[in-house]
Formats: structure tokens, sequence, C-alpha cells
């Protein structure tokens, strides 16, 4: 082995690791180093024996290999990148951060390799940032990686993200060549939700993520590939599979921990497939012990999850991630299971070819508003399932959680990221006409906080009077929901689980719906719940509405006691009924499968439609209430058409 060159060992090492023998190829180059100690490519062996072994989870050995490269050759960048990544992993996230901020204080020679490392840097920087809640500082740090390199998709979204948590107004500002309709293109799906209730752009964003960001697998299925699975069937249960990152202590957890329980187990066989963080608590521990069979799947790659979901015979797999942080697309595109199904992760399309259903409800997506989904809409009676076993003990000393013993306490426990310049706006006018109340929001950084302060200055409103909870566990945050008087609603993306904590907690929600998705949930689970006149129709109603309750708290008692007589026999909380339901869904699926009827998804022009939306100014006005939206639309597609000819779709371009 001393003898061999460095060639020849990388090549060795990458065909042992192409072979799935990672650990032997770490070996390789261990033992080569061992051997060779004055080679003046040590450093390049040390390193790729540290991906190796980070890309194993060997992190302790990552990091001394890691450390080796360093010491061979301090002027190396990359292993300071991989260092830093590594350590984040074990949790030495100061550690972390000073490998990175030395690659991005550490450029010689300008030149496109040390650009890169430089932007690299600045981003897992910016990450640690995040996570410690320094958000202008992380921003900062994504604008310096914008510059660096401009165009790269996941910065501009990180940056738009980071920017909507701190309520950074306008929110699309010129940033590395980039105008507002050019950031459009790349915004991120939840970032769209967040800031105009478009639901076209919505969809055409989506699919602009599936085409760009997801991309097409180098390999998939077709329904011929199932076609046996249509003559099993009769003999067997329906194989049900359920794949998420946040089956564990997480709004998504909370709300799906009771129901895997109820699933009628004579009907159909349960499979969780979990790929999210290796985090055990409760919530997950309660979801395992109720399937059949808990797969964890965070350490495969896309194949090897993908036959263990083939070999498990998925007849229908329900994608409970969508476009959030931590799901498998890229796996779902290879097509695992006959059937893909949207639900309850992501409140939107997806503008996939891979995902066939979206469940929904008929308040979410109304008859005659399909076509803003990519997916065929299939309805829940109520479409968000809830846990009846969470707690229901109430604190009851408002001074001691920082509120007034007097006056009425409005709250929003939405992420900042759904508050916007009109919302915001409304709040004010509802804090002025009812005085001596104040508006509780979760806490997020002192940065933001300042922020909103300062705009209710702006808007005459004595900044005091905004107050902010502190963050703490979920029971906790759950018991201290009936100190508030009422929940503010937010749009274009509102209250979901918050919404439903909420209302089991006795605290009347007042929602005004949207057209979109996100901006529909809140008011389907206000009416689920059994309180119908506290869903407004306009925005002017709302505010009225909201002052009419906090200048007469009395009136807000009938509407507590009914929530809390409701939880025993309200739609929202009917578990057993939603599951049943849903299991209905499930066999009409199949049959459509098995009958040659499933939907196939088509995206045609919707890349066009992100050309027209991203054209249109959302921060003008608030495009919720816009009495011609659909006109605009039709107008911007028509007039398209005119200058060079689409092809016909479901949507709006009809064809000449």
């Amino acid at each position: 082995m001393a003898r061999m060159g460095i060639a020849d060992l990388v090549g060795s090492a990458q065909a042992l690791s192409a072979s799935g023998q990672g650990a032997l190829a770490a070996e390789l180059y261990r033992d080569w180093a061992s051997l060779n100690p004055d080679d003046p490519l040590l450093h390049a062996v040390q390193f790729n024996r540290g991906v190796l072994l980070a890309d194993a989870g060997e992190l302790p050995g990552a990091v001394e290999a890691f450390t080796a490269a360093i010491r061979r050759k301090p002027d190396f960048l990359p292993p300071y990148i991989n260092l830093g990544a590594a350590c984040e992993r074990l949790g030495a996230r100061a550690q972390a951060y000073d490998h990175w901020a030395h690659v991005s204080t550490s450029l010689g020679g300008v030149n496109g390799e040390t650009v890169a490392y430089k932007a690299a840097a600045l981003k897992q920087m910016a990450q640690v940032l995040e996570g410690g809640r320094q958000l202008a500082a992380a921003e900062d740090a994504l604008r310096q990686v914008a510059e660096l390199a401009p165009f790269q998709r996941d910065v501009v979204q990180h940056w738009i993200s980071l920017r909507q948590r701190q309520c950074q107004w306008p929110l699309l500002t010129p940033i590395a060549g980039h105008d507002r309709a050019a950031l459009l293109r790349r915004i991120a799906p939840l970032s769209m939700a967040c800031l105009a209730d478009d639901p076209w752009m919505h969809l055409a964003v989506a699919a602009a993520h599936m085409r760009e960001d997801v991309g097409q697998p180098s390999t998939f299925r077709t329904d011929a590939d199932f076609a046996a699975r249509c003559a099993e069937i009769p003999g067997r249960r329906l194989r049900i599979g359920y794949l998420s990152s946040d089956l564990r202590e997480h709004a998504i957890g909370s709300l799906m921990a009771e129901m895997f329980g109820l699933h009628d187990r004579d009907a159909v066989e349960v499979f969780a497939y979990y790929c999210g963080i290796p985090q055990e608590d409760s919530t997950k521990a309660r979801i395992r012990g109720a399937v059949e069979h808990w797969r964890d799947i965070a350490a495969l790659d896309d194949a090897a999850a993908e036959a263990m979901i083939l070999g498990d015979g998925i007849d229908i797999l329900v994608d409970v991630n969508g476009h959030t942080r931590g799901a498998r697309t890229r796996l779902l595109t290879r097509r695992p299971a006959p059937i893909i199904v949207n639900w309850l992760g992501y409140p939107g399309s997806m503008g996939s070819a891979c995902h066939h259903y979206i469940i929904a409800d008929p308040h979410i997506v109304p008859e005659g508003s399909e076509g803003f989904y990519s997916e065929r809409v299939v309805r829940l009676p109520c479409y968000q399932p809830n846990d009846r076993r969470r707690p229901t003990q109430a604190a009851t000393d408002r001074v001691a959680h920082g509120l007034p013993a007097d006056g009425t306490v409005f709250c929003s426990f939405n992420g900042t990221q759904k508050v916007t310049p009109f919302v915001f706006a409304r709040w004010m006018a509802i804090l002025h006409g009812v005085p001596d109340s104040v508006l509780w929001l979760l806490k997020s950084c002192e940065e933001v906080e300042d922020r909103l302060r300062a705009r209710a200055i702006k808007a005459g409103v004595a900044p005091e009077r905004l107050v902010f909870a502190p963050i703490v566990g979920a029971h906790d945050h759950l018991a201290r929901y009936p100190l508030a008087d009422l929940f503010l609603d937010t749009l274009p993306y509102g209250a979901h689980t918050t919404a439903s904590d909420a209302l089991w907690m006795g605290v009347p929600v007042l929602t005004v719906p949207g057209r979109g998705f996100a901006g529909r949930v809140c008011a389907s689970l206000v009416q689920a719940a059994g309180l119908p006149e506290c869903v407004c129709a306009t925005a002017e109603d709302y505010v009225a509405r909201a002052i009419t309750l906090g200048r007469d708290r009395a009136t807000l008692a009938p509407l507590r006691d009914r929530l809390l007589a409701g939880r025993d026999s309200a739609l929202l909380f009917d578990t057993p009924r939603l599951v049943r339901e849903l299991e209905s869904l499930f066999r009409a699926m199949w049959g459509d499968f098995a009958g040659d009827r499933l939907p196939r998804p088509d995206p045609v022009n919707l890349d066009t439609y992100l050309e027209l939306g991203a054209a249109m100014d959302h921060g003008a006005e608030e495009t919720s209430f816009l009495p011609d939206y659909e006109a605009r639309w039709q107008a911007a597609v028509a007039r398209r058409d005119a200058y060079a000819p689409l092809p016909p779709d479901r949507r709006l371009a009809r064809g000449r």
C-alpha cells in the first residue's frame, strides 16, 4: 500500500464507496496515511477520509481527520467547512461558527474556488446565527453570499424567509441583481404562501420548486409497474404509509398523535416512515407504539428508502411534509407507491407530477376552486385531525405572564413570518378601538419586538400594549391560552395548529378567510368547532367584530362555554369520524387506481404562470380582497396567449 500512488488510492476508495463500502474506503485512506506521513497530498487524503466518516455518522473520527488535514496544510480551506459541519452535528455550535468564520475571512487570491469556499462558510454561519435567533446577522451573512455567488435559489429563498420572520417590510427589496420579479421567481413555496393570497402564484411557485430545486428523478415507476397489485387487494388489507419528518414533538405530531391508533386494523395496515431528527420524546414514542410498522428512514438515501417502501408493498403513501423542512420529495418523485397523497404538512398544492390527490374539506377548497391545485381534490368533513388526549389544565394568573389583570387580551400565537403590514394595520385599528387592551404575541427576538413596537408607535399605539410571550414547553404554552380573551388570526397564512389549540382551550378565534388553502384552514377549524359567527366576510368586518367583542368581554363567555362543551361533540375534535372518513377516501383512491382512473397531474403552462405572477406587485394591495383577482389573471394569460399561443390547460389557458 505504501507504493500505491495517490490517483490509484482515490480511485480505489471511490470504487469502494460507490459499492456501499464507505467504511472500508475510510480505512484505506487511514492506512495509506499512516504509511505515507510525508506525502505532499496527505492533507487531501485526510480530508477525503473525514468526508467518508462524516457521511457514515462517525463524527468524532471525522473531526480527527479534518483536524489532521488542517494541521498538515492550514491554508487548505475545505476541511474547515466540513469540520464546522461535524462540530455543529455534535452540538458544538460555537466551535462550528469559528471554523466557518475563519474561512470567510481567509480569502487570499480571489478566484472561483476561494469565492465558493467563502460562500459555503457564510451559508453555514447563517444557519448557526438563525438557530441562535440572531436573525439580522444571519440575513446579512446570506446577503454576502448572494453578492458573492448570485442567483443561488436556496440562498435567495433563505434570505426571504429570514426577512419574513423579522417583519422586514417591504419584504422584497433588491439584492445582488435580483429585482422584485426575480425574487418572486425564486421564492420558496412556504414564503409565497405567507406573502400573498394568490393561489395561482402559489401553484406556479410550487411547480417551480419541483422543477428547479427537486428535479427529475433518474428512475421512476408508472402505473404499469404496480398493475399486479390490483389482483392482491381483494385478499388483503390496504397498506397505508405515512411519510413525515414531524412524527414527534412538533405541531404535526401533536395533531396526529391519536389518529394512528384509531385506524381499522381489519381494513388497513399502517406504516410510518420517519425521516426527521433523531429526537426521542413522548409524542414520537406514542405514535411509534400506535402504528403496526415504524420505519426510521432518516439515515437512508432515496434508493434505499424506496427499496424499503417497495418491499413493504405500500399501496397509498401519504406525504405529511409537502414543501416543508425535512421533506423527502426527491424520494417521492421516484414513485415508491402506486398512489401518493398530499395531506396536512403543507397547506397547498405540491405542483408535482407524482402527487395524485390533495386532502382538503369543503371550507378550505370550496367547489369551483379545484383549478388552483395540480392534484385531484378530495374532501374530509374537516381536514385537520386532533388529539383528544391533549392537556386541559389552564393557567389563571395573568400578571404572572406579563399581562394586565384587567382589560381585554387579544392574542395571536402564529409565527412572525405570518404577520404582514396589512394584518398589523388591522391589529392596530383593533387596539385603537378597544382602550386598555393588549396584543399578546409569541416572542421572536429583540430586534423583531423592537421593530413591531416602533410600528405600533407610528400607528399611535403605546408600545407596551404589545406583550411578547416567552418560548415555553408545549404543555405550558397550551395552558396559558385561556388567559387571552380572543385569538386574532392572520392572513394570507392563517392559524392551523395554533387555532385548534386555542379552540381546544376555550379561546374563541376570529378569522377572515382568503382564497388560498393556507388562508382558509382557520375558517374551516372555527366552523368545525361550532363558532360560525367568528368567521368574518371582510377585513372591515374582522376589525369591527374584534372591537365589539373586545369592548364587551361578557359576550365572549357563551362562546367559551360552547367551545369547552364541544370537546366531546364538535366535528373538529371527532377524531374517530375523521379516521373513518379518511379510510373511505383511501378506498376510493384505490378504486380509481384499480379502475384506471388515477388522476394525472398536468403542469402545463405553470412556468408561464410564474412569469406572469412575478410581474405582479403583491405588496401594493392585499390580494385576498381584490374584486377583480380572477379577471386580472385571465387578462394576463389572454395577453400572453395573444403574443405567443399557449397550449390549453384546465386552468386559465383555454386555447384558441
